[in-house]
């Protein structure tokens, strides 16, 4: 019986590699989701910090920039006006270099991939018309209509951009965070109906056609509310919808209904100085509002994002936890199969070569053999390799006792042919020695010769009985103790043969031949010369 050691030792190690590769790439796998996840949510906080706030710090400023833009266009000798323009484009400078400085920082790009980085570059293209927007304000080769609509296209592609910085992967904080840009739409809607009203309320009149953006611009606004306050968490809700309904805000609405109504002209009540201060309050109150309102979103973010770094950290340590301790118990395991399987490859090596092999010439040499000690009971493990291992040693011990039956068997049958040998010796001893009796008594020549030819077939049958007990691995009975002359011991073994009359003897050396050899070479010599 043979094992092939390495071949075994590959196996295994194969055998166990495999649940631990799967384990490692499921491991791996999971770990790379969930990493996704944790670098999917620092990107978007750093996109929010260093793109979102300074774009929205850029909005604000870019309103009050195309307010007095437009106030400036309505009269450009007010003492005021162009000094409040210049002072609006400085804060609209900080603010946008703080975005493009931003902009260009490679880790920030990095955090804005595909789509959001699209929109960033929309955004930084759009705002770069901002200089020749200014010089045509400033040379008033635009009219109040055009550079509305040209400061509106400069601010729609930031809120796009602040849109999609702000996305969470949660359903319920994106609806949140949609809302809160949907709020801040609704306030880009009221600064734009402020430029409108502040600059027809200095020219004096005001256009059908403003008035219909007037009433547009509340209509959307309302709209806009209506859509985005029910997402919201109901505190939240509450504020929005109970400022809107307070004392604060009644003056406002009561203006715009009367600007609608009124339509084209000057509408009652409403003058320049009285809707600035209206409309310039409750646009402060909405920043305000819509600052609060991104500060309480991001403290409720703020716990999701620390959920998806647990669970990353979780999967990561447990999954990892878990491979390690997979792989002890492999290695464990492994190590266990390759010993057992090693002892029981030694013990069957030393079963096949050495243990029977060395039994069996003991038996051939008829020696006494223990079972017990020759093949002792060894203690396996309770395994199925332990199994193996008392099948293959009681297999050995059965080829043990087999062997020492046979033979004890075959020395029995050794012994009984050697004692009915010798006993038919005894019996041809004792009819010679009566043969030889009678051949001295009688004087009848037939008699005489019947009397040699039956002395011949006794010796003969003598021959065969003392070759029987040499074969039963006996000495023969006939022995000598003092030296033999060759001659003699030629002429009996020719006695011993048939046809002993055909055989001539001749004259042979001088020479005896020791006692205990005798009967050896007697016997060999009549096989010889009867073959």
């Amino acid at each position: 019986m043979r094992f092939r050691g390495k071949s075994i030792r590959r196996k295994i190690v194969a055998l166990l590699l495999v649940p631990l590769v799967a384990l490692t790439v499921v491991w791996a796998f999971a770990t790379v989701l969930t990493g996704s996840e944790v670098a999917r949510s620092l990107r978007v906080s750093r996109a929010v910090k260093d793109i979102g706030h300074p774009t929205e710090d850029t909005v604000r400023d870019l309103q009050h920039e195309r307010r007095q833009s437009l106030v400036y266009l309505a009269d450009p000798r007010a003492a005021d006006a162009l000094a409040e323009l210049h002072r609006s484009r400085t804060a609209t400078d900080r603010a946008l270099a703080t975005l493009r400085a931003n902009a260009r920082n490679p880790r920030t790009r990095d955090a804005l991939r595909g789509e959001d980085g699209e929109r960033l570059t929309t955004a930084l293209d759009a705002l770069g018309g901002l200089e020749s927007l200014r010089r045509s304000v400033e040379e008033r080769t635009v009219t109040r209509a055009g550079a509305l609509d040209l400061y509106n296209r400069l601010v729609d592609p930031c809120y796009a951009l602040v849109a999609a910085v702000d996305g969470v992967d949660d359903v319920e904080m994106d609806k949140q965070a949609g809302a809160l840009v949907n709020t801040g739409r609704a306030r880009e809607l009221l600064s734009r109906e402020d430029a409108i009203l502040g600059s027809a309320l200095v020219v004096g009149s005001l256009s059908r056609e403003e008035a219909r953006q007037v009433s547009d611009l509340v209509a959307q606004r309302t709209l806009l509310y209506d859509v985005s306050l029910p997402l919201l968490p109901a505190p939240e809700r509450d504020r929005y919808a109970s400022y809107w309904r307070n004392a604060t805000t009644s003056p406002l609405r009561a203006a715009e209904r009367e600007v609608i109504d009124t339509g084209a002209g000057i509408p009652r009540g409403v003058t320049t100085a009285s809707w600035h201060a209206v409309a310039g309050g409750v646009l402060e109150d909405l920043g305000t509002m819509d600052d609060q309102a991104g500060h309480r979103f991001r403290d409720r973010v703020r716990p999701v994002t620390y959920g998806v770094i647990a669970q990353a950290a979780a999967v990561g340590i447990l999954g990892l936890a878990a491979l390690l301790v997979s792989l002890v118990l492999s290695v464990r395991v492994g190590r266990r199969l390759i010993r057992d399987l090693k002892r029981l490859r030694t013990e069957a090596h030393e079963a096949s070569a050495v243990r029977l092999p060395h039994v069996m010439r003991r038996l051939s040499a008829g020696e006494p053999v223990d079972v017990e000690s020759e093949v002792p009971r060894p203690d396996y493990d309770q395994n199925e390799i332990g199994e193996v291992g008392r099948a293959l040693n009681t297999l050995q011990r059965a080829a043990v006792e087999a062997a020492v039956k046979q033979s004890e068997l075959r020395a029995g049958v050794s012994e009984v042919f050697v004692n009915l040998a010798r006993r038919s010796q005894v019996l041809l001893h004792k009819q010679l020695t009566l043969l030889d009796t009678m051949e001295r008594r009688t004087e009848d020549t037939d008699e005489l010769a019947d009397l040699f030819r039956l002395d011949h077939l006794t010796t003969r049958m003598r021959r065969h009985a003392e070759g029987l007990v040499i074969l039963s691995g006996a000495a023969p009975s006939r022995q000598w103790r003092r030296p033999v002359r060759l001659m003699d011991v030629v002429r009996a073994s020719v006695a011993e043969v048939e046809d002993y009359e055909r055989v001539e003897v001749r004259r042979l050396p001088r020479v005896a031949v020791i006692g205990p050899a005798v009967s050896d070479l007697t016997h060999l010599v009549a096989e010889l010369l009867e073959n």
